[in-house]
């Protein structure tokens, strides 16, 4: 039986991948694509959502999140030295010739979790911030949510964008506290595990060996991200597929090994803003962390969907 999904995406470049293998994957039945700033703007996700999908010649639903975080200023500048000044490695051309849904991201949520109780999957690989804002419109999805998949945090070790904080956490630590405090039964597929999923520029040349142009478009982002990542891997060329991975352990959970936390999101010291300290004393809401990953069975699996 197929996995209902809603995709929530701040589409740059693993974004871009992780739809490919969604869009790739007959596991899933994509409900629709929902867009968050982040990497980019919103206005920019939702246009390369929609560039993508069409590359992928899948026209799915596409709407419009959150364009700022829940309570705060912008903690961060987007992403555009990682992903690009376009979000998707300088590859965009031309805008896609289909607009986003009338319908906002929060109220896209809740409308197709409330009518399928117990049988939809959202995949947030973006800041939180539309999901926080879908419990505040409807805070009974907490109940009938089957499950919420994200990447984001760095429970058990250093974050990315400080030493102590993970983008998409950082970026909106009061909307993930909101989410990890809701109820939701959420999977936190975080850096503890995505670092350790490695993809290479030997795959990017097989990719381009295929000579279609899904795998060459690809392709050509994927480089843009893997010069940004020199630096951080130490043999080569590569990159860390976070946001593919949030999708493997949608369609396979044994992809990852998971603990069961109480997970604070720090949202008052700035010098740990967004830092995610899991415990597993104490009482209230507790999440599944992602402590290990079967990455050789994940690459694996990733490169036989993607192109």
């Amino acid at each position: 039986m197929k996995k209902s999904v809603i995709l929530d995406v701040d589409t740059g470049i693993d974004d871009s991948l992780a739809i490919a293998y969604a869009v790739h994957s007959p596991e899933l039945d994509i409900l629709g694509m929902t867009t968050v700033f982040g990497n980019i703007t919103v206005e920019e996700a939702t246009r390369n959502t929609l560039i993508v999908l069409d590359q992928l010649e899948r026209p799915l639903p596409v709407y419009t999140g959150e364009g700022k975080p829940l309570s705060r200023d912008y903690t961060k500048p987007f992403a555009r030295h990682i992903h690009g000044e376009d979000g998707i490695g300088n590859q965009y051309r031309e805008p896609s010739a289909r607009q986003a849904e009338a319908l906002s991201a929060p109220e896209f949520i809740v409308q197709q979790v409330m009518d399928n109780p117990g049988q939809v999957t959202v995949i947030a690989v973006g800041p939180l911030t539309n999901i926080a804002r879908a419990l505040q419109l409807e805070p009974r999805i907490a109940e009938h949510m089957e499950q919420l998949i994200v990447m984001g945090g760095a429970v058990t070790v250093p974050g990315n964008v400080t030493p102590y904080a993970e983008a998409n956490t950082y970026s909106d630590p009061d909307a993930a506290a909101l989410v990890f405090g809701s109820g939701l039964k959420v999977t936190l597929v975080g850096l503890d595990v995505t670092m350790r999923t490695l993809l290479t520029a030997t795959h990017l040349e097989q990719w381009r060996s295929t000579n279609s142009k899904v795998a060459n478009f690809l392709a050509d982002m994927t480089d843009f991200y893997m010069e940004a990542y020199k630096g951080f891997i130490p043999d080569g060329r590569g990159c860390a597929l976070h946001d593919p991975l949030a999708v493997g352990a949608a369609i396979d959970a044994s992809f990852v090994q998971t603990e069961s936390y109480h997970v604070h999101v720090e949202c008052g010291d700035a010098t740990i803003l967004g830092k995610t300290t899991g415990v597993h004393a104490g009482d209230g809401p507790r999440i599944d962390v992602a402590l290990d990953v079967d990455a050789e069975r994940f690459l694996a699996h990733f490169l036989s969907r993607i192109v």
